[in-house]
């Protein structure tokens, strides 16, 4: 599988976990914010766990992502976004 430079900054693995969801998003977020496939995948790959989500990001030899946790339920409740959690991780 093809990597995606260690050292690029312009594009970032992200593990994406919606609240209640049962699984998590594994894909790249480029400097648009856009969220993007993995390279040599051509859809975002959901995960039915951290583990594999984590697994999945090692087997194309990227070994840190960002951890983003988002709800949906202040939009539909119609209050403004509380945002999301962000962290990096490393594995």
């Amino acid at each position: 599988m093809k990597a995606i430079p260690s050292n690029s900054e312009d594009i970032d693995a992200t593990i994406l976990a919606v609240n209640e969801a049962t699984h998590y998003l594994v894909g790249l977020e480029d400097p648009q914010g856009n969220f993007i496939p993995l390279p040599n995948f051509d859809h975002v790959i959901p995960c039915d766990s951290l583990t594999n989500a984590k697994q999945l990001l090692k087997d194309c030899d990227i070994h840190a992502a960002k951890l983003t946790l988002q709800t949906a339920y202040d939009e539909m409740c119609g209050l403004p976004s509380s945002g999301t959690a962000t962290e990096i991780i490393t594995f």
